[in-house]
């Protein structure tokens, strides 16, 4: 899980730009069946997997956002039977228009978000379903003192449709609490706690080698990430996150890497 320490709520000033480059590292050796029991991969089985992606925000107004996903990812799954399969490519192209709803006292905000997705690939099943869809998501975020220390937390959740054969419908959801460790604002520790449920008229089996192309899957994760603020403009965040229970999935280690730059 990439730490949420942009976005969300959280209104960008008009003509303001946000960008977001990241890296994130995956490793699954087991994962839980269709009846949430875990076990390893058959063969010694182990899907790592390299993802990089560079997220955009702009403020068209004080209302409006335009918001970009560009994702680049390196899957990898072999085990001891010598059987070695490896993808590189883009995936899905996610472009959307975010609106922000209403504030209290400038102190809590509320934001929707309509995004367009489009897959950049065609007949691949390691990066993805290779469907255009469509998500909406709902934000309430907002910010205040706890224990002598800036607080900040943020609750998200987005609906998902992919509109091609038997495309899966999915619901996203996370929550992140964030505090501010001294009184510069430079370093911040923030926990976040999520999942992910998806459900297809296709039923289909789940395939560790194929996870990108899995449609009937959930699992619950949870994350802690370190974040530092060496200007205004710019901002280094690092997380560390792993499932916790899931089904029809890998359960899996995560790390990784962001900046925050804010170039105007």
């Amino acid at each position: 899980m990439q730490p949420d320490s942009y976005g969300g709520a959280f209104p960008v000033r008009p003509g303001s730009l946000v960008l977001s480059p990241s890296v994130n590292y995956f490793f699954a050796n087991k994962g839980w069946d269709s009846l949430r029991k875990r076990n390893p991969f058959a063969a010694g089985g182990r899907f790592q997997s390299v993802s990089y992606s560079l997220y955009t925000e702009y403020g068209i107004s004080k209302r409006f956002a335009v918001v970009g996903t560009l994702p680049f990812v390196m899957n990898n799954y072999r085990d001891n039977s010598g059987y070695n399969s490896q993808t590189n490519g883009l995936t899905d192209l996610e472009v959307g228009l975010k609106c922000y709803v209403a504030n209290i006292n400038y102190i809590y905000y509320f934001s929707v978000q309509g995004t367009f997705i489009m897959p950049l690939y065609t007949n691949n099943v390691n990066l993805g379903y290779g469907e255009k869809g469509a998500e909406l998501k709902a934000s309430f975020g907002g910010s205040g003192h706890v224990l002598g220390k800036n607080y900040y937390f943020t609750i998200e959740n987005g609906l998902r449709q992919y509109f091609g054969t038997a495309g899966p419908l999915q619901d996203r959801y996370t929550a992140t609490f964030g505090l501010t460790l001294d009184k510069k604002f430079k370093h911040q520790l923030s926990f976040s706690a999520g999942g992910f449920y998806s459900t297809s008229s296709l039923s289909s089996t789940y395939d560790p080698a194929h996870i990108a192309s899995n449609k009937n899957f959930a699992f619950n994760q949870v994350s802690l990430s370190y974040g530092y603020a060496f200007s205004k403009r710019l901002s280094l965040f690092l997380s560390a996150g792993t499932f916790i229970n899931g089904r029809n999935t890998g359960d899996g280690s995560s790390a990784s890497a962001s900046l925050i730059i804010r170039p105007f």
